[in-house]
């Protein structure tokens, strides 16, 4: 079972005073409160809570754009194209894969997403600041908790692809301008959200089929890791040392036996899963003019051969993005239960769809469009696919910590047990020696589709080296060290009235 965290508006009702005066413009609703009032009980606060999760669901189709952010970092690594009809097709796509992004063609949605992200959460630090009916110190921890953890979550997105970014933590009044900060001084305000979430010591340590999609101590703990990990925080290593360890140790998480079922429906919320961001289908009524509507994902729509006849290999039709490279297929060893997972090899249907742009006759199985995927929604079936998002796995808490072990010492052989459980359980027999080639290269395997490739090849000084021109054409410039951060929107440097300086993209 899943649940959907729907974020609960309050309707204004305006009321017209009956007079010609400048009154006429002041609108006051005579019978419901204001949100300070309103967010005063234990259980409109908790809708406060649920509205800050929203925001999360809305990359992958929002602000008139799709940019599911799982894949618009892989696009920028080596594992899949672009895709579409041709290279203007989702052009800011392709522009970003090349490495020429400008700031009037950029993605902007995960920008104004994250920040709306932000603000629910500082929305609830605000309502806390008054006495909640009916709260208990409890609750009101946990409340705490989940809005810290939240927060880091979509300061994260704005850290890693945009970087030096304004930020704030109360929310803006005036001529709503926040001093822009630089991305080592935000990454500084992510680590201490967490810090001071897991201090409060409030959060599950796993969630139930009630409260899946809410955070929980583990992710709290793979999200710091992540983070510190990609700042390279070698001081903080041994702490995100721990955190894995006590993952690893717990008998809440496991390995699931066989890899392809993690990402089938029967598969969400198994014992591997760390973290997913939920959608459904049943009726779900995401429709093209509402967007931000709880339900399903139009992920597998994107990523799928267009014109596929439906029904045909268990799939339904989709737009031909993100095809994947055919090295990525070919990166796998035969005996290696990940690639069929993971490369939908349809190179025996080629006279049987639209083949379009990029298409070397392969695309990412684990997202893609099953055909009854979105069964029992109730708008638009393109928009409406229940494939939860796999955000953390257990495999990742064993590769961070080979990793982490790796680079700063510690139980070698701890390190080569984690690194070839991944590998055993994807039937490779031949064990591997935990050093960081071959435990970064046992991460692009495993997280092929899951957003993880392009930071780790930054986070590793190995994108310069790596993120090269390709024999296709397609890709003709190199990654360098000042693509590290995207152009930020020339939507939001006017905006600011001079007051953000533009990244050197």
């Amino acid at each position: 079972m899943k649940t959907i965290y729907k974020s609960l508006g309050i309707a204004l009702i305006a009321c017209m005073a009956a007079s010609c005066s400048d009154d006429f413009l002041t609108v006051t609703s005579p019978t419901q409160e204001d949100a300070s009032e309103y967010f005063s009980t234990k259980a409109h606060l908790d809708e406060a809570v649920v509205a800050a999760y929203d925001p999360m669901h809305w990359t992958d189709w929002s602000m008139d754009q799709y940019e599911p952010f799982i894949l618009m970092s892989d696009i920028m690594a080596d594992d899949m194209w672009v895709g579409g009809s041709d290279k203007n097709d989702n052009q800011n796509w392709h522009l970003m894969m090349n490495y020429e992004a400008t700031p009037m063609k950029v993605i902007t949605a995960i920008w104004i997403d994250g920040f709306s992200g932000i603000k629910r959460c500082n929305d609830v630090f605000s309502y806390l600041e008054k006495e909640i009916e009916g709260a208990t110190d409890t609750d009101i921890a946990s409340w705490k908790a989940q809005a810290y953890v939240l927060r880091a979550y979509y300061a994260t997105w704005l850290w890693k692809f945009y970087g030096n970014v304004p930020y704030y933590q109360t929310n803006l009044s005036g001529d709503y301008i926040s001093p822009q900060i630089s991305a080592d001084k935000l990454y500084e305000y992510i680590v201490k959200d967490i810090e001071d979430a897991l201090a409060l010591e409030a959060l599950p340590w796993k969630g139930d089929a009630a409260t899946y999609g809410r955070v929980t101590t583990a992710m709290a703990y793979m999200l710091y890791t992540e983070v510190v990990m990609y700042q390279k925080d070698i001081e903080r290593y041994p702490t995100a040392l721990a955190y894995m360890k006590e993952i690893i140790d717990s008998p809440e998480y496991s390995l699931a036996p066989d890899y392809a079922t993690i990402f089938e429906e029967a598969g969400e919320w198994c014992e591997e899963s760390i973290f997913e961001i939920n959608y459904i289908s049943e009726n779900a009524a995401r429709d093209w003019g509402a967007p931000l509507t709880a339900g399903g994902t139009v992920l597998p729509t994107l990523i799928s051969p267009n014109n596929w006849p439906a029904g045909q290999d268990g799939h339904n039709t989709g737009w031909g993005f993100c095809p994947l490279r055919i090295e990525t297929y070919e990166m796998f060893s035969p005996d290696d239960a990940r690639r069929d997972a993971t490369c939908w090899d349809v190179r025996d249907y080629a006279d049987t769809y639209n083949k379009r742009y990029q298409d070397f006759g392969f695309f990412l199985q684990k997202y893609s469009a099953r055909a009854d995927g979105n069964a029992g929604q109730k708008a638009s079936g393109e928009l409406n696919y229940n494939n939860n998002w796999r955000i953390y796995r257990y495999s990742e808490a064993l590769l961070n910590a080979a990793e982490l072990i790796a680079t700063i010492g510690g139980n070698t052989g701890d390190a080569r047990r984690y690194l070839n459980d991944v590998r055993r359980r994807a039937g490779l027999v031949t064990e591997l020696e935990p050093t960081i080639d071959n435990i970064l290269q046992e991460r692009r395997l495993e997280f092929v589709g899951e957003g993880k490739r392009y930071w780790d090849l930054i986070r590793t000084d190995r994108a310069a080296t790596t993120l090269l021109p390709d024999e296709y054409g397609y890709r003709t410039n190199a990654w360098t060290p000042n693509k590290k951060h995207l152009p930020i929107p020339q939507s939001e440097i006017d905006r600011a009235n001079g007051t953000l300086t533009q990244n050197p993209y």
